[in-house]
């Protein structure tokens, strides 16, 4: 099956995406197509499969893509046939990407599982983005902006978790996972 997680940033959805594919069996990270260039230690086919601008746009012209979206001038996509080739091989993906993304993906893959991650409060909310100390005022105002608007899509996910606790959260999501699935027993 495939698994959406989404949430605003600050949610800790990498902490529990990490940790549910530390302990759950047949479970892949979907690894996102883009146009970025490639980072430190990154290699293709690890953390992204890197290509040009030009056949980005042909394979999402073309339908290939799940979901796709423009960051930072940068495209990233979800590969249809990544997914679907994990999938043939009886394994579920897990897709970590924004609402917009998520969308997409229920739109093209309906039996598609979206989990839609919580924090406690909005308080709560701004104060993990103020305790990473990564970013200026302006940055965290946008991302609280971006919040409020993800969190109006939490209610065209199939579940909502709150992550007040991160082994709450994730033992709430792993049951999730199998009760629907199977998958990680």
């Amino acid at each position: 099956m495939i698994i959406v997680i989404s949430g605003p940033s600050g949610v800790g959805k990498s902490t529990v995406v990490s940790r549910l594919l530390e302990t759950m069996e047949g479970i892949d990270r979907s690894i996102s197509v883009t146009t970025r260039k490639l980072r430190g230690d990154e290699s293709d086919g690890v953390e992204y499969f890197f290509t040009s601008r030009e056949d980005f746009v042909k394979i999402r012209d073309e339908g290939k893509l799940l979901e796709w979206a423009e960051v930072h001038g940068n495209l990233y996509g979800t590969s249809e046939e990544f997914v679907d080739g994990r999938l043939g091989e009886g394994r579920s993906v897990l897709l970590e990407i924004d609402v917009q993304g998520g969308m997409k993906v229920k739109a093209r893959k309906p039996e598609s599982m979206l989990i839609f991650i919580m924090p406690p409060s909005f308080e709560e909310l701004e104060e993990r983005l103020r305790g990473r100390e990564t970013d200026d005022d302006e940055v965290i105002r946008q991302r609280l902006a971006n919040a409020n608007r993800e969190l109006g899509y939490s209610s065209k996910y199939d579940y909502r978790v709150v992550n007040g606790d991160l082994d709450e959260c994730v033992g709430e999501i792993r049951d999730i996972i199998t009760s629907g699935s199977g998958v990680g027993r």
